[in-house]
């Protein structure tokens, strides 16, 4: 270098001050830059530091979203559309913070616009609450209502409770009073045997012991042939005489049975099996038994007995004495028959 030096002299030239004053500037631009680098760098990590405080408050306020949510979940089965409808906007409020996050590592600054998203997002949050309360106080309505219903079908109980233990009184009372009903009918019924033993017992005295006059069960029976010609209805002779005596045992009998005992005679015509000709007045052994009852009904009205207290009825061949096929069985079946009975 001293060799240069006293080449550089020899030839009258002097590089150095130069070379320094170009050194010295480079070495103050490369400070400058150096300076303008940090500079960069601590405004760079002072916007990064603010961004990322924006998005610890926007995690913490969607945070603070969920667990609002998940409240206002359990507070009604009923707002659980609702409930949808905030999962969706809780989905996109995530979407957004995505979105958010994508933007503030871009360095796009979109800090303010995701405030203003949470901002809405809260104003939808306290639709969605008052929503849950009116869903509440719905409930609540409906609470006080089965309670009244509650209240009512008490009521009711109690009433039914009441009338089922009225309708036990009652039936006591009823089958109290079942019990002295049937023990007065059987009085009556007692009573009225004892009349008809009493009238049938003399019947046998005033008519007379005739083979074909006689008593089975609770029935006096005449055979058709004491009263009718075959085929008639209208009373012979001998049947009027007999009659006549009936009549009066029946007047007699009258007289004893107490006003209270509502009695009747019925008289019941019988026929056989044998059908008639068709040409004959009658058609049929219906007609016919009904028409000989009949004449026994009115001739007996007719000697003094009350018709209210008399009962005609035909019964044709359906209730013979004597199912057999033969002339007696169909004898003894054509009869008519005498009952003392109540109304």
């Amino acid at each position: 270098m001293a060799l240069a030096r006293s080449r550089r002299r020899e030839r009258g030239i002097d590089y150095w001050p130069g070379f320094v004053d170009a050194l010295s500037t480079l070495l103050l631009a490369i400070m400058f830059l150096l300076s303008v680098f940090v500079l960069a760098q601590f405004l760079l990590s002072q916007e990064i530091s603010g961004r990322d405080q924006v998005l610890t408050r926007l995690n913490s306020q969607i945070n603070e979203l969920t667990q609002l949510l998940a409240l206002e979940r359990s507070n009604s089965q009923d707002m659980e559309d609702s409930l949808s409808s905030l999962r969706a906007s809780l989905s996109e409020a995530e979407s957004e913070r995505s979105r958010l996050e994508q933007l503030l590592t871009a360095g796009q600054g979109a800090g303010a616009a995701a405030e203003s998203r949470i901002g809405n997002l809260t104003g939808e949050l306290d639709q969605e609450r008052q929503l849950s309360q009116r869903a509440l106080s719905q409930v609540e309505l409906l609470n006080q209502q089965i309670a009244a219903l509650r209240s009512q079908i008490g009521a009711l109980e109690a009433a039914l409770d009441a009338s089922e233990t009225k309708d036990r009184e009652s039936n006591a009372k009823i089958a109290d009073l079942g019990r002295r009903l049937n023990v007065a009918l059987a009085q009556r019924v007692q009573e009225l045997n004892r009349y008809r033993s009493d009238f049938f017992g003399r019947l046998r005295e005033i008519l007379s012991d005739r083979e074909n006059i006689r008593i089975v069960g609770d029935r006096f029976v005449f055979q058709s042939e004491v009263l009718f010609p075959s085929g008639s209805e209208v009373i012979n002779e001998q049947g009027r005489e007999e009659m006549r005596k009936l009549a009066g045992a029946i007047l007699d009998l009258q007289r004893e049975i107490p006003p209270e005992i509502n009695w009747v005679l019925r008289v019941d015509g019988h026929t056989d099996t044998v059908p008639l000709s068709g040409t004959g007045r009658y058609r049929d052994n219906w007609e016919l038994s009904s028409a000989r009852a009949t004449s026994v009904v009115k001739f007996l009205i007719e000697n003094g007995v009350p018709a209210n207290r008399l009962v005609a009825a035909g019964f044709g061949e359906f209730q013979p004495l004597d199912g057999t096929d033969t002339a007696d069985a169909r004898t003894r079946n054509r009869r008519i028959e005498l009952k003392l009975t109540e109304r």
